[in-house]
């Protein structure tokens, strides 16, 4: 397949439908839309101390129902296909999942893509739901989905966490077609699942084209050992980075609070392995580390004032547009197909948002002239 960037549709407030037509043009492989119901920027400096951001959004939790917008953008578009990136399969039951995704198929008239995930601590563990063994829900949620989409008649089901008695799911698929499921993860087990189960994937970290070149080989593994087309598995990334007009703009965006938060995200484990130690201690495990309610003012200036630039620069492509763009094309070559280019310099202030739209489109028209013909 060609290399063609998707598009992200945010899902909080206030929600801005209007760019769907644009990002309907044909620019975009698709439109991704997450799902959450908590942002990864602690609360404690969400405030206008650290952030001008603050003083046009109270909170950065304000999301919006990801399968609720991804409906609402199906009957607002007509050629671009719509990937939720994605849902987990704690907070919702896979019987619930795969009636919603056939309802927007339809609603899309085959475009949507049922992209899932195993879930986040912040996600889930505050709102009560048991989010121990995620990746064996998570797997055992996609064999009840394919038995409900598959199933002709009732189904029966004993698992170790979901249960089904005379279970259906008569809704016929649009155009007999069924929705694909992209799966996004990066640890073995899910590699291993994602070559059983997927139609595309996505890793939730990969940290150098090497990296992702290692996690889709296990992908394709899998996948050839299922008896599957590894090829026909599509190769995505939300691939983070700072994009700086020059040298001194991604000096500033690197000093902003926000952007240093992004090293949250990011476990000890893998800032070891570029030679660093990460400022929350040896055994934080990144984003599954992260309730924003309760990392407090004092813990995070503390982490703040322990970031280096070199911390952050040595997880995502930085610099110019240009800059980015070649970067970037290392993971083409690593086996990248639709790449999802987000620039975190957004999060360095109002200023810096003001300009992150053009840096992206810039990003990627670069990248398509660098990928010319690749496929």
């Amino acid at each position: 397949m060609r290399v063609r960037p998707a598009a992200y549709l945010r899902t909080t407030l206030p929600l801005d439908l209007s760019v769907l037509g644009e990002l309907d043009s044909g620019r975009y492989h698709s439109i991704w839309m997450p799902d959450h119901m908590v942002s990864f920027w602690p609360d404690s400096i969400w405030t206008p101390e650290f952030t001008d951001l603050a003083t046009v959004s109270p909170s950065p939790h304000r999301h919006l129902d990801g399968m609720a917008v991804a409906a609402a953008a199906a009957v607002l578009t007509q050629n671009v296909p719509l990937v939720t990136s994605v849902v987990d399969t704690v907070r919702r039951h896979p019987s619930l999942l795969a009636q919603s995704a056939l309802t927007i198929d339809h609603l899309a008239a085959g475009r949507f893509i049922l992209g899932l995930g195993s879930g986040e601590t912040e996600n889930t563990v505050p709102y009560g739901f048991d989010f121990a063994a995620p990746v064996s829900r998570f797997e055992e949620a996609l064999r009840v989905i394919r038995l409900l989409w598959d199933g002709d008649g009732p189904v029966d089901f004993d698992g170790r966490f979901y249960r089904l008695r005379h279970a259906r799911l008569d809704t016929e698929p649009y155009g007999g077609r069924l929705p694909p499921i992209w799966i996004g993860g990066s640890g073995p087990r899910t590699l291993d699942i994602v070559g059983r189960y997927a139609d595309g994937w996505w890793p939730t970290g990969a940290w150098s084209p090497e990296d992702y070149a290692e996690k889709l080989s296990a992908v394709r593994r899998s996948a050839d050992k299922a008896g599957r087309d590894p090829s026909a598995i599509t190769p995505c990334f939300i691939q983070v980075c700072l994009v700086g007009r020059d040298d001194a703009a991604l000096a500033e965006i690197l000093e902003a609070p926000l952007v240093k938060s992004f090293l949250l995200q990011v476990s000890a484990e893998v800032l070891r392995k570029a030679g660093l130690q990460h400022p929350m201690g040896e055994n934080w495990r990144g984003y599954q580390d992260i309730d924003p309610a309760v990392l407090t003012r004092e813990r995070i200036v503390e982490f703040l004032d322990q970031v280096e630039p070199e911390m952050i620069l040595a997880m995502v492509p930085h610099g110019t547009p240009q800059h980015v763009a070649r970067i970037i094309k290392d993971y083409v070559d690593a086996g990248l197909r639709v790449p999802k280019i987000m620039d975190y310099g957004a999060m360095a202030g109002l200023r810096y948002t003001a300009q992150s739209a053009q840096n992206v489109r810039d990003v990627e028209d670069e990248l398509m002239t660098l990928c010319g013909d690749v496929s």
